[in-house]
Protein backbone atom coordinates (compact mmCIF):
# COMPACT_ATOMS: atom_id res chain seq x y z
CA UNK A 1 0.00 0.00 0.00
CA UNK A 2 2.71 2.83 0.74
CA UNK A 3 4.84 1.95 -2.18
CA UNK A 4 1.02 2.62 -4.47
CA UNK A 5 0.63 5.47 -2.37
CA UNK A 6 4.71 6.93 -2.89
CA UNK A 7 3.90 6.09 -6.73
CA UNK A 8 1.01 7.65 -6.94
CA UNK A 9 2.47 11.24 -5.03
CA UNK A 10 5.23 10.66 -7.41
CA UNK A 11 2.74 10.26 -10.46
CA UNK A 12 0.73 13.25 -9.13
CA UNK A 13 4.09 15.16 -8.93
CA UNK A 14 5.06 14.60 -12.17
CA UNK A 15 1.37 16.15 -13.36
CA UNK A 16 1.64 19.08 -11.49
CA UNK A 17 4.58 19.83 -12.43
CA UNK A 18 4.11 19.05 -16.33
CA UNK A 19 1.11 20.87 -16.16
CA UNK A 20 2.73 24.32 -15.08
CA UNK A 21 5.41 23.89 -17.48
CA UNK A 22 3.10 25.22 -19.94
CA UNK A 23 2.67 28.45 -18.82
CA UNK A 24 6.13 29.62 -19.82
CA UNK A 25 8.72 28.27 -22.93
CA UNK A 26 12.31 27.74 -22.50
CA UNK A 27 14.62 27.77 -25.91
CA UNK A 28 17.96 25.89 -24.91
CA UNK A 29 20.76 27.59 -26.12
CA UNK A 30 22.75 26.33 -29.45
CA UNK A 31 26.48 27.18 -29.79
CA UNK A 32 27.80 30.39 -29.19
CA UNK A 33 28.81 33.89 -27.28
CA UNK A 34 25.76 33.72 -25.10
CA UNK A 35 26.33 29.87 -23.77
CA UNK A 36 26.10 29.47 -20.08
CA UNK A 37 23.77 32.62 -19.46
CA UNK A 38 20.61 32.67 -18.94
CA UNK A 39 18.19 35.13 -20.32
CA UNK A 40 14.56 35.75 -18.99
CA UNK A 41 11.79 37.42 -20.86
CA UNK A 42 8.85 39.45 -18.71
CA UNK A 43 5.79 39.62 -22.17
CA UNK A 44 2.94 41.20 -20.25
CA UNK A 45 1.04 44.18 -22.05
CA UNK A 46 -1.74 44.85 -23.52
CA UNK A 47 -1.32 46.87 -26.50
CA UNK A 48 1.97 45.69 -28.24
CA UNK A 49 1.45 42.38 -28.72
CA UNK A 50 5.14 41.47 -26.29
CA UNK A 51 3.57 38.02 -26.20
CA UNK A 52 3.90 37.83 -29.79
CA UNK A 53 7.52 39.68 -30.40
CA UNK A 54 9.44 38.80 -27.03
CA UNK A 55 9.29 34.67 -28.37
CA UNK A 56 10.79 35.64 -31.38
CA UNK A 57 13.56 37.83 -29.70
CA UNK A 58 14.22 34.94 -27.37
CA UNK A 59 14.82 32.52 -30.42
CA UNK A 60 17.29 34.81 -31.93
CA UNK A 61 19.19 34.75 -29.14
CA UNK A 62 19.34 30.86 -28.35
CA UNK A 63 18.96 30.02 -31.72
CA UNK A 64 21.81 32.26 -33.31
CA UNK A 65 23.92 33.56 -30.08
CA UNK A 66 23.88 30.41 -27.81
CA UNK A 67 22.20 32.06 -24.47
CA UNK A 68 19.39 30.16 -22.51
CA UNK A 69 16.32 32.28 -23.13
CA UNK A 70 12.96 32.01 -20.99
CA UNK A 71 10.05 33.52 -21.45
CA UNK A 72 7.23 34.50 -19.20
CA UNK A 73 3.65 35.51 -19.95
CA UNK A 74 0.63 36.60 -18.46
CA UNK A 75 -1.88 34.19 -18.60
CA UNK A 76 -5.75 33.46 -17.66
CA UNK A 77 -6.52 30.79 -15.51
CA UNK A 78 -6.86 27.97 -18.23
CA UNK A 79 -2.87 29.01 -18.72
CA UNK A 80 -4.02 30.82 -22.03
CA UNK A 81 -2.25 33.70 -22.72
CA UNK A 82 -4.05 36.57 -21.63
CA UNK A 83 -2.31 40.36 -21.99
CA UNK A 84 -5.24 41.58 -19.74
CA UNK A 85 -4.42 39.40 -16.91
CA UNK A 86 -2.29 42.24 -15.17
CA UNK A 87 -1.66 39.91 -12.24
CA UNK A 88 -0.13 37.32 -13.55
CA UNK A 89 3.48 36.23 -14.28
CA UNK A 90 3.79 32.66 -14.84
CA UNK A 91 7.21 30.88 -13.45
CA UNK A 92 8.88 33.92 -11.31
CA UNK A 93 11.00 31.28 -9.89
CA UNK A 94 12.90 31.30 -13.37
CA UNK A 95 14.06 34.88 -12.08
CA UNK A 96 16.48 33.13 -9.60
CA UNK A 97 18.91 32.43 -11.98
CA UNK A 98 18.38 35.08 -14.48
CA UNK A 99 21.67 36.43 -15.93
CA UNK A 100 19.74 39.57 -17.38
CA UNK A 101 16.12 40.48 -18.31
CA UNK A 102 14.38 41.72 -21.19
CA UNK A 103 11.24 43.38 -20.47
CA UNK A 104 8.27 44.67 -22.51
CA UNK A 105 5.14 45.49 -19.60
CA UNK A 106 2.65 47.52 -18.71
CA UNK A 107 0.94 48.12 -16.07
CA UNK A 108 1.50 45.07 -13.98
CA UNK A 109 -0.21 44.28 -10.55
CA UNK A 110 1.58 41.04 -9.68
CA UNK A 111 1.69 39.37 -6.30
CA UNK A 112 4.13 39.29 -3.85
CA UNK A 113 6.07 36.18 -4.83
CA UNK A 114 6.28 37.24 -8.44
CA UNK A 115 7.56 41.02 -6.72
CA UNK A 116 10.21 39.26 -4.45
CA UNK A 117 11.45 37.26 -7.21
CA UNK A 118 12.14 40.52 -9.69
CA UNK A 119 13.69 42.76 -6.75
CA UNK A 120 15.54 40.03 -6.06
CA UNK A 121 16.85 39.97 -9.62
CA UNK A 122 17.36 43.65 -9.85
CA UNK A 123 19.04 44.09 -6.44
CA UNK A 124 21.79 41.57 -7.81
CA UNK A 125 22.70 43.82 -10.74
CA UNK A 126 21.50 41.97 -13.30
CA UNK A 127 21.37 43.69 -17.21
CA UNK A 128 17.89 45.34 -17.90
CA UNK A 129 16.53 45.59 -21.53
CA UNK A 130 13.22 47.23 -20.66
CA UNK A 131 11.15 47.80 -24.39
CA UNK A 132 8.55 50.06 -24.94
CA UNK A 133 5.81 50.44 -22.22
CA UNK A 134 8.17 49.26 -19.47
CA UNK A 135 8.50 53.14 -18.96
CA UNK A 136 5.04 52.38 -17.09
CA UNK A 137 5.73 48.76 -16.25
CA UNK A 138 3.67 48.81 -12.96
CA UNK A 139 0.07 49.88 -11.43
CA UNK A 140 -1.84 49.19 -8.45
CA UNK A 141 1.29 47.13 -6.50
CA UNK A 142 0.42 47.25 -2.98
CA UNK A 143 3.10 47.52 0.48
CA UNK A 144 6.60 47.53 -0.15
CA UNK A 145 6.14 48.08 -4.30
CA UNK A 146 4.06 50.50 -4.05
CA UNK A 147 7.24 52.44 -4.74
CA UNK A 148 7.33 50.66 -8.81
CA UNK A 149 3.98 51.97 -9.48
CA UNK A 150 3.87 54.33 -12.22
CA UNK A 151 2.26 57.60 -10.29
CA UNK A 152 4.30 57.31 -7.98
CA UNK A 153 7.42 59.89 -8.53
CA UNK A 154 7.30 58.01 -12.63
CA UNK A 155 7.28 54.87 -10.49
CA UNK A 156 10.00 51.89 -11.25
CA UNK A 157 10.41 53.42 -15.03
CA UNK A 158 11.00 56.97 -14.37
CA UNK A 159 13.30 56.33 -11.07
CA UNK A 160 15.15 52.52 -13.05
CA UNK A 161 14.94 52.58 -16.38
CA UNK A 162 15.02 56.72 -16.97
CA UNK A 163 10.95 57.78 -17.69
CA UNK A 164 7.98 57.13 -17.24
CA UNK A 165 4.94 57.41 -19.07
CA UNK A 166 4.61 61.28 -20.55
CA UNK A 167 2.62 60.87 -23.83
CA UNK A 168 2.04 60.09 -27.64
CA UNK A 169 4.67 62.28 -29.50
CA UNK A 170 4.24 60.94 -32.98
CA UNK A 171 0.48 60.59 -33.74
CA UNK A 172 -0.35 57.33 -32.43
CA UNK A 173 -0.87 54.57 -35.91
CA UNK A 174 -0.40 57.51 -37.89
CA UNK A 175 3.20 58.65 -37.69
CA UNK A 176 5.93 55.90 -37.80
CA UNK A 177 9.54 57.05 -36.45
CA UNK A 178 12.84 56.66 -37.77
CA UNK A 179 16.07 56.32 -35.50
CA UNK A 180 18.53 58.69 -36.38
CA UNK A 181 21.83 57.91 -34.15
CA UNK A 182 22.93 60.71 -31.26
CA UNK A 183 25.70 62.84 -32.49
CA UNK A 184 28.64 61.10 -30.07
CA UNK A 185 27.25 57.90 -29.90
CA UNK A 186 27.77 56.42 -33.60
CA UNK A 187 30.13 53.89 -32.11
CA UNK A 188 28.69 52.74 -29.14
CA UNK A 189 28.74 49.14 -29.03
CA UNK A 190 24.91 48.68 -29.43
CA UNK A 191 24.90 50.17 -32.94
CA UNK A 192 27.23 48.47 -34.20
CA UNK A 193 25.62 47.12 -37.61
CA UNK A 194 22.74 47.82 -36.56
CA UNK A 195 21.35 50.17 -39.96
CA UNK A 196 18.26 51.44 -40.49
CA UNK A 197 16.40 51.89 -37.25
CA UNK A 198 12.60 52.02 -37.83
CA UNK A 199 9.50 51.69 -35.89
CA UNK A 200 5.97 51.97 -37.10
CA UNK A 201 4.81 52.19 -33.78
CA UNK A 202 4.89 56.22 -32.39
CA UNK A 203 7.67 58.32 -30.79
CA UNK A 204 6.90 58.68 -26.96
CA UNK A 205 7.49 61.72 -25.39
CA UNK A 206 10.77 60.93 -22.85
CA UNK A 207 13.29 63.47 -21.14
CA UNK A 208 15.73 60.29 -20.09
CA UNK A 209 17.71 61.86 -16.86
CA UNK A 210 21.59 63.81 -17.46
CA UNK A 211 23.42 60.29 -16.22
CA UNK A 212 21.85 59.04 -19.53
CA UNK A 213 23.54 58.25 -22.76
CA UNK A 214 21.06 59.16 -25.46
CA UNK A 215 21.73 56.13 -28.06
CA UNK A 216 19.14 57.53 -30.61
CA UNK A 217 16.17 60.10 -30.99
CA UNK A 218 12.89 59.23 -32.92
CA UNK A 219 12.27 61.37 -36.12
CA UNK A 220 8.59 61.65 -36.18
CA UNK A 221 7.67 60.94 -39.51
CA UNK A 222 4.65 62.02 -41.89
CA UNK A 223 3.53 58.55 -42.69
CA UNK A 224 3.73 54.74 -41.55
CA UNK A 225 6.40 53.88 -44.03
CA UNK A 226 10.61 54.77 -43.22
CA UNK A 227 10.48 55.98 -46.95
CA UNK A 228 7.63 59.09 -45.74
CA UNK A 229 8.63 62.91 -45.05
CA UNK A 230 9.69 63.89 -41.34
CA UNK A 231 6.92 65.61 -39.95
CA UNK A 232 7.10 69.51 -40.23
CA UNK A 233 4.39 70.75 -37.28
CA UNK A 234 4.93 72.16 -33.47
CA UNK A 235 3.41 70.77 -30.31
CA UNK A 236 3.03 71.29 -26.38
CA UNK A 237 5.28 69.42 -24.33
CA UNK A 238 3.21 68.27 -21.46
CA UNK A 239 5.64 68.62 -18.86
CA UNK A 240 5.87 72.53 -19.42
CA UNK A 241 3.31 73.21 -22.30
CA UNK A 242 5.82 74.87 -24.30
CA UNK A 243 5.61 74.28 -27.23
CA UNK A 244 8.24 73.30 -30.10
CA UNK A 245 9.00 71.75 -33.43
CA UNK A 246 7.81 67.66 -33.43
CA UNK A 247 11.28 66.98 -34.72
CA UNK A 248 13.17 70.43 -33.40
CA UNK A 249 14.69 68.34 -31.12
CA UNK A 250 13.64 65.06 -31.84
CA UNK A 251 13.07 62.73 -28.65
CA UNK A 252 14.97 60.37 -27.10
CA UNK A 253 13.68 56.57 -28.47
CA UNK A 254 16.91 54.91 -26.73
CA UNK A 255 19.33 55.30 -24.34
CA UNK A 256 21.53 53.69 -21.48
CA UNK A 257 22.42 54.34 -17.95
CA UNK A 258 24.33 52.25 -15.05
CA UNK A 259 21.96 52.84 -11.66
CA UNK A 260 23.44 51.94 -8.42
CA UNK A 261 20.13 50.33 -7.21
CA UNK A 262 18.70 49.28 -3.07
CA UNK A 263 21.47 46.52 -2.70
CA UNK A 264 24.12 48.45 -3.79
CA UNK A 265 24.89 46.43 -6.85
CA UNK A 266 25.11 48.03 -10.02
CA UNK A 267 22.29 47.71 -13.31
CA UNK A 268 23.23 48.28 -16.98
CA UNK A 269 19.80 49.23 -18.67
CA UNK A 270 19.14 49.92 -22.04
CA UNK A 271 15.71 51.23 -22.08
CA UNK A 272 14.00 51.83 -25.80
CA UNK A 273 10.15 53.32 -26.07
CA UNK A 274 10.15 51.54 -29.45
CA UNK A 275 9.53 47.72 -29.14
CA UNK A 276 5.97 46.85 -30.35
CA UNK A 277 6.01 43.01 -32.56
CA UNK A 278 5.47 45.04 -35.66
CA UNK A 279 8.74 47.21 -34.44
CA UNK A 280 11.18 43.95 -34.63
CA UNK A 281 10.31 43.20 -38.34
CA UNK A 282 13.02 46.29 -38.87
CA UNK A 283 16.45 44.56 -38.84
CA UNK A 284 17.76 47.05 -37.53
CA UNK A 285 15.64 47.97 -34.70
CA UNK A 286 15.70 43.53 -33.56
CA UNK A 287 19.46 44.05 -33.88
CA UNK A 288 19.32 46.64 -31.27
CA UNK A 289 17.64 44.71 -28.93
CA UNK A 290 20.27 41.96 -29.22
CA UNK A 291 23.07 43.81 -29.17
CA UNK A 292 21.84 45.45 -25.84
CA UNK A 293 22.05 41.86 -24.60
CA UNK A 294 25.63 41.43 -25.34
CA UNK A 295 26.50 44.84 -24.02
CA UNK A 296 24.82 44.37 -20.75
CA UNK A 297 26.55 41.15 -19.78
CA UNK A 298 29.78 42.55 -20.88
CA UNK A 299 30.09 40.37 -23.79
CA UNK A 300 31.51 41.57 -26.96
CA UNK A 301 29.31 42.95 -29.40
CA UNK A 302 29.28 40.66 -33.09
CA UNK A 303 30.56 43.52 -35.91
CA UNK A 304 26.74 42.58 -37.13
CA UNK A 305 24.83 40.13 -35.49
CA UNK A 306 22.97 37.86 -36.97
CA UNK A 307 19.36 38.49 -36.22
CA UNK A 308 17.26 36.67 -38.74
CA UNK A 309 14.10 35.04 -37.86
CA UNK A 310 13.35 32.00 -36.09
CA UNK A 311 10.38 30.53 -38.10
CA UNK A 312 7.56 32.05 -39.62
CA UNK A 313 6.83 36.36 -37.57
CA UNK A 314 4.11 37.63 -38.55
CA UNK A 315 3.25 39.82 -36.00
CA UNK A 316 -0.32 41.58 -34.97
CA UNK A 317 -0.89 44.88 -35.19
CA UNK A 318 -0.82 46.81 -31.92
CA UNK A 319 -4.05 47.78 -30.43
CA UNK A 320 -5.89 47.35 -27.83
CA UNK A 321 -7.96 43.69 -27.46
CA UNK A 322 -6.44 42.47 -30.53
CA UNK A 323 -4.26 39.85 -29.04
CA UNK A 324 -4.41 36.21 -30.95
CA UNK A 325 -6.96 34.47 -28.85
CA UNK A 326 -6.59 30.86 -27.40
CA UNK A 327 -2.47 31.17 -27.60
CA UNK A 328 -0.94 28.52 -24.79
CA UNK A 329 2.61 29.17 -24.06
CA UNK A 330 3.58 26.03 -25.34
CA UNK A 331 2.69 27.27 -29.06
CA UNK A 332 5.55 29.19 -28.95
CA UNK A 333 7.56 26.11 -28.59
CA UNK A 334 10.56 25.60 -31.68
CA UNK A 335 8.92 23.39 -33.96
Amino acid sequence: MKNWIRSFVLFAALFALTATAADWVVYEGKEGAGKGKHIVFLAGDEEYRSEEGLPQLAKILSQRHGFKCTVLFSVDAEGIINPDAGGSLTNPAALDSADAIVMLLRFRHWNDDANKKFEAAVNRGVPLIALRTSTHAFSGLKGPYEKWNWGNKGGFGKQVLGETWVSHWGRHKVEAMLGVVEPGAENHAILKGAGQIFADSDTYEAYPPADAKILVRGQVLKGMKPTDLPADYKKKRANDKMEQGVNDPMMPVAWTREVKNEAGKVNKIFTTTMGAATDLQSEGTRRLVVNSVFWGLGLEVPAKANVDYIGEYKPSMYSFKGYKKGVKPSDHELK
